[in-house]
């Protein structure tokens, strides 16, 4: 998400650090260069002269004639008001109330909703601890239901079951109900969706929100569609009281326009972006994190909870021992990593949470590719016990028996060592206490001023 407008607010940065001072010309150069990014975003155009127009009122100030690095100081404003036009900070669902707390979810269909469903309630049973039951009031789509079933089963919360003939209030009303007799903490609705808005969808949609009164109205929405995604917020934040919105495929979106549109036309906040088709594929939305990815300076601080959250403990103190002790890191090692880096997200989902990464070319971004992995790991399958343990006996004929049970090709074998070598290299310094190192050159590309989180 947001690769074109990091990689246009990274050129216009790198033409600031240049300059001994800002002054009128340059800010006015660096102004336009940052309206035409945000455009080129999809950013809605109010927004665009809003958010041009308020780096321009500080810019010219104080704030910046004042400091030593006069580039560096014009990022931190444009940083400052991307958090600003973003919400400032991450708002919570509210929990804190009589349970059973009620989630109603609505938005168009094809946006995403049932997944999201499906992906909060794990998100509510996994990090909040609540006990979840999830409802679907889609009548008009018994595969909705059916698909919302399936998933519940996958991820163990309760689903209330629901059918085609029956009102989508009174299933509401029902859920609600039982979830009260059998104490559950949390409910979670989902509605039907159109392929576009209604009069009848907004008027059902109405009815069963005045008939459980739900403590938190979220808006899904696909952030594929930009400047339409705010839009279509709009109309349904005129219809109903939305507490929040949920961007959905924002793994997907390459300009990223909605988030930096949908809470200054509305609003209301951004709680949520699902990022992948998993369940486990959904993150709280944080401007100020959100900021330094767009700006380039990665999301140091989500990919460490994303770690803690997903790297299994008892393997890292395991090789951490194991390096400790002198003993080397082998294939049967680097199969760990490679399975510990998919269960957060893979490299795709990591990589733009690295601080400089929006600076790379395209073609290097590119490269990046998930499927190779599970080749990787693939080929590592397709070796001996022996082999992963002592990766020196791998000569050639050895090298063809490999790729011919892993189904690729000797050279595929070939750029595995070599990149084993190369991850064997870097666990040795790490060993040494390179890891410290490692830390501080990740601070280090960080731009003065900013906070390494």
């Amino acid at each position: 998400m947001f690769e074109n407008l990091t990689g246009r607010l990274s050129e216009t940065v790198r033409k600031l650090r240049g300059q001994a001072r800002l002054t009128d010309d340059n800010i006015k150069d660096a102004l336009r260069d940052v309206r035409m990014a945000l455009l080129e975003a999809d950013v809605a155009l109010p927004v665009v002269k809003v958010f041009v127009e308020r780096v321009r009122e500080r810019a010219v100030g104080q704030e910046v004639l004042k400091s030593l690095t006069p580039g560096q100081a014009f990022i931190k404003v444009v940083h400052d008001e991307l958090v600003h036009v973003m919400g400032d900070s991450n708002e919570q669902l509210n929990l804190e109330t009589q349970p059973p707390v009620l989630i109603l979810m609505a938005g168009l269909q094809g946006s995403g909703k049932t997944t999201t469903v499906a992906k909060l309630a794990r998100f509510l049973k996994e990090r909040q601890k609540k006990t979840v039951m999830v409802v679907s009031c889609d009548v008009y789509r018994p595969a909705a239901i059916e698909q919302l079933q399936t998933l519940a089963a996958e991820i163990g919360v309760e689903f209330f079951p629901s059918h085609a003939k029956e009102d989508p209030v009174a299933i509401a009303r029902n859920a609600v109900d039982y979830a009260r007799k059998k104490l559950i903490e949390v409910v979670l609705v989902d509605t039907a969706g159109r392929l576009h808005i209604d009069d009848a969808m907004m008027d059902e949609i109405k009815r069963i929100h005045g008939a459980v009164q739900p403590h938190e109205t979220l808006f899904v929405v696909d952030s594929m569609t930009g400047q339409d995604a705010a839009n279509t917020a709009q109309v349904f934040n005129q219809a109903l009281p939305l507490t929040g919105v949920v961007l959905t495929k924002a793994d997907g979106d390459a300009r990223g326009g909605a988030a930096l549109s949908i809470r200054e036309l509305t609003g209301k906040p951004i709680k949520f972006l699902g990022v992948g088709e998993k369940t486990a594929a959904l993150e709280p939305f944080y401007p100020d994190r959100m900021a330094s990815r767009i700006l380039g300076m990665g999301d140091v601080l989500s990919l460490i909870e994303q770690a803690e959250r997903n790297v299994d403990r008892g393997e890292a103190e395991k090789l951490a021992n194991k390096l400790k002790k002198g003993k080397g890191f082998d294939l049967e090692d680097f199969r760990s990593q490679l399975q510990q880096m998919q269960k957060m997200g893979g490299m795709a989902g990591m990589l733009d949470k690295l601080p400089g990464v929006g600076q790379l070319p395209p073609a290097v971004r590119n490269q990046v590719d998930d499927k190779q992995m599970r080749r990787l790991e693939a080929i590592i399958n397709s070796m001996t016990r022996k082999e992963r343990r002592f990766p020196d006996v791998i000569n050639g004929s050895r090298k063809k028996r490999i790729a011919a049970g892993s189904g690729t090709e000797v050279q595929d074998v070939n750029r595995l060592l070599k990149q084993f070598m190369e991850m064997q290299k870097m666990m040795k310094k790490m060993s040494k206490g390179g890891i410290g190192k490692m830390l501080r050159d990740l601070k280090g590309r960080m731009p003065p001023g900013m906070p390494f989180k």
